[in-house]
């Protein structure tokens, strides 16, 4: 058996052996070919020759007609496009490239807007109501009091259509000179609270010192509304973030309260941003979506919208027709 591996070892190598020399040889004629002339060898063509002559290329397909017979009549050119100038490790296309939409106005174009303006409402307070079937429902009551459009903007002059409203009343005295002068060229009577609605089109603009009312919104309709929480004033990281905090034993002495180890070791050595720990909570924008209107008083100008509403009592907030539920024409 070890004769037999021996003789198969020396036979691979003879013919190893055998076709380099074959492929140094047709190496060594290709390049004596070569290196003559084309007078001297009129049936080699030359390289500008050789690649015209690839450009094109016939091949045939075969075309199956029935089970038992294949023909190959057709034939088909496949064109093969020139090389690119320049490096040719990258690859470039001949395609035009396509167009990215990424102009501000494109941007403005993709923006999810509702249709309508919103507008200013105070918070007065919560209370439940029945319906008919005698189901409790909590609400929160909503007054909308002397709403009135100061301010129109437009696409043209501002880039974007906006609606700018004001709530309530404020002595003038009480009022800066500059908004002083914005109410005065409005017409209306000085504001205690100002807010601008985007708009989707020119068609939501309205008229300035229009008046909005709580007709503006329709019973079983659904609306966004956002406003600036309550300050929960310095809060620590169980308050704050809703952590769990630290065993109530085994070794752990006045900080059961607190976060624990909040850096590391020498790597990377500090504090990462970030970091959830105690400080100021609350007094931050904060939107509640899709809340349902579930009754409208006109006369009283109250909107009672179902659950909670961001902020505290008295406070101004912004309601709007729902983005994810437009419902209302």
């Amino acid at each position: 058996m070890v004769v037999s591996r021996v003789v198969a070892t020396q036979r691979r190598a003879l013919l190893s052996s055998a076709a380099l020399r074959r492929t140094v040889m047709g190496c060594s004629e290709f390049r004596s070919s070569h290196t003559t002339s084309t007078s001297a060898r009129p049936d080699i063509p030359t390289l500008s020759e050789f690649v015209s002559s690839f450009t094109t290329r016939q091949i045939e397909e075969p075309v199956v007609t029935n089970t038992t017979e294949v023909h190959t009549s057709i034939t088909t050119t496949i064109p093969i496009a020139a090389a690119a100038p320049g490096h040719r490790r990258f690859k470039r296309s001949e395609l035009p490239l396509p167009v990215l939409f990424d102009s501000p106005h494109a941007a403005l174009s993709r923006k999810q807007l509702p249709k309508r303006t919103g507008t200013i409402a105070f918070k007065r307070g919560m209370m439940s109501i029945f319906d008919e079937n005698g189901v409790r429902i909590p609400v929160t009551i909503l007054q909308i009091d002397r709403v009135e459009v100061t301010y129109v903007k437009t696409l043209d002059k501002h880039g974007y259509f906006a609606v700018q409203v004001g709530a309530g009343a404020r002595q003038a005295k009480n009022v800066t000179k500059p908004m002083l002068g914005h109410f005065s060229k409005a017409g209306v009577a000085p504001k205690k609270t100002v807010a601008e609605f985007r708009v989707r089109d020119e068609s939501g603009l309205l008229p300035i010192t229009q008046e909005i009312t709580a007709e503006h919104f329709k019973e079983g309709q659904f609306v966004d509304i956002w406003a600036r929480s309550k300050g929960k004033g310095f809060s620590g990281v169980m308050k704050r973030h809703g952590f769990s905090g630290l065993p109530a034993s085994h070794g752990v002495s006045v900080s059961h309260r607190s976060a624990g180890s909040t850096g590391q070791s020498q790597d990377p050595g500090r504090v990462l941003k970030g970091k959830k720990m105690a400080g100021r909570m609350g007094g931050d924008y904060v939107t509640v979506q899709n809340s349902k209107v579930v009754k409208i008083y006109p006369e009283y100008g109250l909107v009672l919208v179902k659950g909670p509403v961001p902020g505290p009592k008295y406070a101004a907030v912004s309601i709007q027709d729902a983005l994810k539920k437009p419902d209302v024409e």
